[in-house]
């Protein structure tokens, strides 16, 4: 548990660095982004808006109310920390989008989910708008696999037979995710999946 939660504070800060160095990976030939930070970005900047403010105002309580001097710089230390953690976690989403690639669709939550389905293991891709009871963002149900962002997915992706997508996850014939551009990467997916089945068609008739 220890474990985890300090890789998740080091990739916070790293994704933070990254984000403010523009060193975002640019998509390989034949590659399409998906993003799926809009339907969170209004409550992350709220939040972001909100610690941004609390820094000064805890500062001056404390410089008022508490004799201890250490206790100023321990709550300012406190405070620039959850500011700089929220615009992390702002940025780890803002870095790590879905991403259509020739072989396979990775499906990313940010940096906590990275897992990417050949496209020769998928049956269909279709947009679906659901909305879930639990925010958590990874859930499992009826047999489906759902990848969830503020309690929504959009899109489906039916697979040709049940597989472990997540290790310690049940094995899965369905992955629910959600992006911005639902039809974007439908529509995106089924050109792979076409080109797929052509090539597939082809090796078959070769003698």
């Amino acid at each position: 548990m220890v474990r985890r939660l300090v890789a998740y504070e080091v990739a916070m800060w790293r994704n933070l660095y990254r984000w403010a160095l523009r060193r975002h990976r640019d998509p390989g030939p034949g590659e399409h982004e998906f993003g799926y930070l809009g339907v969170v970005r209004p409550i992350l900047g709220f939040f972001i808006g909100l610690s941004a403010v609390e820094i000064p105002v805890f500062d001056l309580i404390v410089v008022h109310v508490v004799p201890w001097r250490p206790a100023r710089w321990i709550v300012l230390g406190l405070g620039v920390w959850g500011l700089l953690w929220m615009i992390g976690l702002y940025a780890g989403l803002k870095l790590h989008p879905h991403v259509v690639t020739r072989d396979a669709l990775r499906v990313r939550v940010g940096h906590g989910v990275d897992l990417s389905v050949p496209w020769a293991d998928v049956a269909a891709v279709t947009k679906r708008y659901r909305t879930l009871p639990s925010s958590k963002s990874v859930q499992f149900e009826d047999g489906a696999l759902h990848l969830v962002v503020a309690s929504q997915t959009s899109v489906d992706v039916r697979l040709h037979e049940a597989a472990t997508l997540i290790t310690g996850q049940e094995p899965a014939n369905e992955l629910r995710l959600y992006a911005d551009d639902a039809d974007g990467l439908v529509k995106a997916a089924r050109d792979r999946l076409s080109d797929t089945a052509r090539s597939s068609a082809a090796q078959r008739a070769e003698p």
